[in-house]
């Protein structure tokens, strides 16, 4: 447990997984919200937090336990 707390607040790991989170996230929230917004609607503040938080979480856990396997082998 200890092994995946420190891959998973490493700063490469981290990094990634900010970079992957603005991209898909952006990409989300166009796409969920991208029409309301154009006609000037309010922003949906739950799931623009989520739209990012998803795959920062889905690309951190898939770099910590990349980065495990490759320690194992």
């Amino acid at each position: 447990m200890r092994a995946l707390v420190r891959a998973s607040i490493a700063p490469p790991n981290v990094a990634s997984a900010v970079c992957v989170s603005l991209v898909v996230g952006t990409v989300l929230n166009a796409i969920n919200q991208g029409s309301t917004l154009l006609a000037g609607g309010p922003v949906s503040w739950p799931h623009l937090f989520l739209n990012y938080l998803v795959p920062y979480c889905v690309a951190s856990y898939s770099g910590v336990t990349a980065r495990l396997r490759r320690e194992q082998e």
